[in-house]
């Protein structure tokens, strides 16, 4: 019998190693495919879209808001996997009602690197788990070298379209823009805070408007439109899964980030 505390304080026990998981977080099930977990994943959710594969070999029980219960019994899941953000409190209740649940909670690099570290106790898959924080820890500190003669830059990231909504402080998002060296314009506000176009100027000039794939999927004719009342600040399209996606993507990330830079 084995016990492991969760990152919402939630300890949990387990009598052996978890053999048939549900995934309903995205990025989560990508770094669990990572870890070499695909034979136990039993169900995941329509936008888990990593590896491509498991839209035809999973089971899709949902989405990461909304999921179908009486499919996640019939898989007769050992645990189920879900996050803080990306899921909510009244799924995770339900949930429970059915198999243990564990709750990731990301806003730092070493949130992330812990849930790495606590999957691989979990699932007995500790080797997996810390090749993989080495090579994150290998490329994180050779893009802070290559970060650091980048100048500051003042930006805004985006992230949905009427309201407007824009990632502030306390996330993986301004965890990352952080580390690219850009100062969030918003990193005053918590989470995600509805904006005005019309008042963005009272914070100070932009230099960079970042708009994200995803959750909505901004095109090139928004960035006029917000531009206009930022004093013409530059609008680009970023891929919103290397900003917001942790886990194994991260690594992925970090040569996305050194080719955007190269880009600007």
């Amino acid at each position: 019998m084995k016990q492991f505390t969760d990152q919402i304080g939630i300890t949990h026990t387990f009598n052996s190693s978890p053999k048939r998981i549900v995934s309903l977080v995205p990025s989560q099930t990508e770094l669990l495919y990572d870890l070499g977990l695909e034979n136990s994943i039993v169900g995941i959710t329509k936008f888990c879209v990593h590896p491509y594969h498991f839209k035809s070999t999973k089971k899709i029980v949902g989405g990461t808001k909304n999921v179908h219960y009486d499919k996640i019994r019939l898989l007769e899941p050992d645990i189920v996997i879900c996050n803080k953000e990306e899921n909510t409190q009244e799924m995770v209740d339900e949930l429970r009602k059915i198999c243990p649940v564990w709750v990731t909670n990301i806003a730092t690099l070493d949130d992330n690197c812990q849930m790495i570290t606590d999957f691989g106790r979990i699932f007995d898959k500790r080797t997996e788990a810390r090749k993989w924080n080495d090579k994150l820890t290998f490329a994180l500190s050779d893009f802070k070298n290559f970060i650091k003669e980048i100048p500051v830059r003042r930006v805004a990231y985006f992230i949905w379209k009427n309201p407007y909504m824009v990632a502030g402080s306390g996330t993986f998002i301004d965890e990352l823009l952080k580390l690219n060296r850009f100062q969030n314009h918003f990193a005053t506000k918590e989470r995600y805070p509805e904006i005005e176009l019309n008042k963005i100027e009272e914070v100070g000039d932009l230099d960079l408007i970042l708009l994200s794939s995803e959750p909505f999927p901004f095109k090139a004719e928004d960035g006029y439109e917000i531009a206009k009342a930022t004093h013409n600040a530059q609008a680009i399209l970023v891929d919103g899964e290397m900003f917001s996606w942790h886990g194994s993507r991260l690594l992925k990330a970090l040569d996305y980030f050194k080719y955007l830079h190269s880009s600007i």
